[in-house]
């Protein structure tokens, strides 16, 4: 994602935003869990880490500086 790219986020993806700023999201699989559940919404989980928004690498996820930004931005 380039800086000129605009994102624009739902209700959901922030929240999973502000999850994941928390340490409270893992992956596993390419499966996005939070609080140890997996999140239902795995379209929502791959299309912020297309975005690069996020980390889906296995074990815990991050934001990326790209994420962290917006989220603080919102």
């Amino acid at each position: 994602m380039s800086a000129t790219t605009l994102v624009a986020l739902t209700p959901r993806e922030r929240a999973v935003l502000r999850a994941v700023a928390a340490g409270r999201c893992r992956s596993s699989s390419g499966a996005l869990t939070v609080d140890g559940l997996h999140f239902s919404d795995q379209f929502a989980a791959r299309r912020l880490a297309n975005d690069g928004l996020i980390t889906m690498a296995a074990g815990p996820v991050a934001l990326t500086s790209v994420g962290e930004a917006l989220l603080t931005a919102a």
